[in-house]
């Protein structure tokens, strides 16, 4: 057993290895094949224990970033959390690793398990997500035809066969085993030749138009971590930056500027409210503000303002995914927290609902606002709402020192290349951008740093067949997860209610 969890363990290192910082994402499959050579062949509750080392060592590691941005206590209670759903997966394992070309099965059970840990609890956690680790690789333009959740079920699907040639070479009393290499090291060879496919002949979507767009990083003062330590003049940076810009002759068709661009409510605080429409006036062209809005004593909206210099402001866009104790306390009616980073939440965060994009100049605009981007609803409705553009509005200030920006950034990139559509990030201090529909960063900033990055962006009102898709994938996979498990758990009934015995039924005849 002491070396299924070193085995466990090395996996989920190998799976953290698969994104940023390391970005090695090759590792990807290894880190996957070895979940599964732990768990096989193990009885429910020792392959749970394994499945929860797993969990421990990729989450532990791959959200580090918190411990060192929001706090100890924070990285150990969401790491944790996250860690069980790892746990729940290996307690399942043992329920489909015996049905026919159970690869298939497992793959769509982690997906499911992904899809449930980024939903739930309150609003979930997505980081970690396999499709996550794609950018920068061959596999990536698949994400415009399989959505996040098929390309996450077919790289899972590769580390599985994987794993089920290897274990074809370990000690078994299955027969099937011993004869399943060749078909399993096969299929994966197959599958990752489909998924290398659209890296010949990607999704590219007709552009219809094209815009010119500023997006503006003012940076943070002080120590470029702490939104709130002079959050006026991380307002009036964004102000003077817009008014250097207006100086230079240049007028873009509007102006993007972060999350939390300005921390008190720019309708009810007259030096903020007189900041912004000077800034306005003097582009003359419609600014998108990133701006906390009050909501009654106890609640407050995150949102993006469209504030049009004739009209003042506008549209608006509200965040669709706080975050679960850092922007609002889940059941504060029962359990109000006064300690630690908690004491500082004085105020709910409400969620969005719209799903109709922004109209900005013109422009039917999918907005997102930070932790947003990388929750799989948010733009895609917007997107079969006609949004012809992707903006970004994140604040990043508390994870500046950290790899979280560019774990952030890498699932923007593929945002763009899933959507088929430009994209435009503002941040405070770092990562601002402008991203092609390929995923190539055609522009970028400096973080910390104050600067005005100012590109021509392509406009298209057609849809990926990932967008087309929509929520139609997870829900096949949730399905196809629940058969799996029932059908799994009746046979491991039988096999327990016949003396435990392992031998290979008819039905194994192929367990690959």
């Amino acid at each position: 057993m002491l070396a299924r969890l070193v085995v466990a363990a090395a996996g989920g290192l190998l799976l953290t290895a698969s994104f940023e910082p390391v970005a090695i994402p090759y590792l990807l499959p290894l880190g996957i094949a070895a979940f599964a050579l732990a768990v096989r062949e193990l009885p429910v509750r020792r392959a749970g224990a394994v499945g929860l080392v797993f969990g421990v060592a990729f989450y532990f590691t791959h959200i580090y970033w918190m411990k060192e941005s929001i706090g100890t206590d924070a990285w150990i209670a969401l790491s944790a959390v996250e860690a069980l759903f790892y746990g729940a997966l290996g307690l399942a394992a043992p329920l489909v690793r015996r049905l026919p070309l159970w690869p298939l099965w497992l793959a769509a059970l982690w997906t499911s398990v992904d899809g449930l840990r980024s939903t739930w609890p309150f609003s979930g956690m997505p980081w970690g997500r396999l499709g996550f680790a794609a950018i920068d690789t061959p596999v990536a333009p698949a994400v415009a035809y399989l959505g996040m959740t098929g390309l996450s079920f077919t790289l899972a699907l590769v580390g599985f066969l994987i794993a089920a040639g290897v274990e074809s070479w370990l000690p078994s009393d299955r027969t099937s085993v011993r004869r399943s290499r060749p078909v399993a090291l096969g299929g994966a060879v197959v599958v990752l030749a489909l998924l290398l496919v659209p890296a010949v002949a990607p999704y590219e979507t007709e552009e219809t138009g094209s815009a010119v767009v500023a997006a503006v990083q003012g940076d943070v003062p002080g120590p470029g971590n702490d939104i709130l330590f002079d959050h006026r003049q991380v307002t009036r940076n964004h102000v003077d930056a817009t008014l250097d810009l207006a100086a230079s002759g240049v007028r873009p068709d509007f102006v993007l500027w972060p999350e939390n661009s300005t921390a008190v409510d720019p309708f009810l605080d007259s030096g903020v409210n007189d900041d912004i429409r000077e800034a306005v006036a003097a582009i003359g062209v419609p600014v998108v503000i990133g701006g906390l809005v009050d909501d009654g004593d106890d609640h407050v909206l995150n949102q993006g303002i469209v504030w049009d210099p004739r009209t003042g402001p506008g549209d608006r866009y509200t965040k669709h995914h706080p975050v679960a104790y850092g922007e609002y306390i889940p059941f504060r009616r029962y359990w109000d927290p006064n300690f630690g980073a908690l004491n500082q939440i004085s105020r709910d965060m409400k969620s969005g609902t719209r799903t109709t994009p922004l109209r900005v100049a013109g422009i039917p605009v999918a907005d997102a606002i930070c932790f947003d981007v990388a929750y799989d609803d948010v733009m895609r409705e917007q997107l079969q709402e006609g949004a012809e553009l992707l903006t970004v509005q994140t604040s990043n200030a508390s994870f500046i020192f950290t790899d979280q920006i560019d774990q952030q950034f890498a699932i923007t990139r593929l945002r763009a290349i899933e959507s088929g559509r430009w994209l435009v990030v503002a941040a405070t201090n770092g990562i601002t951008g402008v991203v092609a529909p390929d995923g190539t960063v055609v522009a970028s900033a400096d973080p910390r740093t104050t600067a005005v990055l100012v590109e021509r962006v392509g406009l298209s009102t057609e849809l990926t067949p990932a967008t087309r898709a929509g929520a139609w994938p997870a829900r096949v996979f949730t399905g196809w997860s629940l058969l799996g498990l029932v059908v799994g758990a009746i046979a491991y009934r039988r096999r327990r209610d016949h003396g435990g015995s392992e031998s290979a039924s008819p039905s194994e005849a192929l367990v690959v």
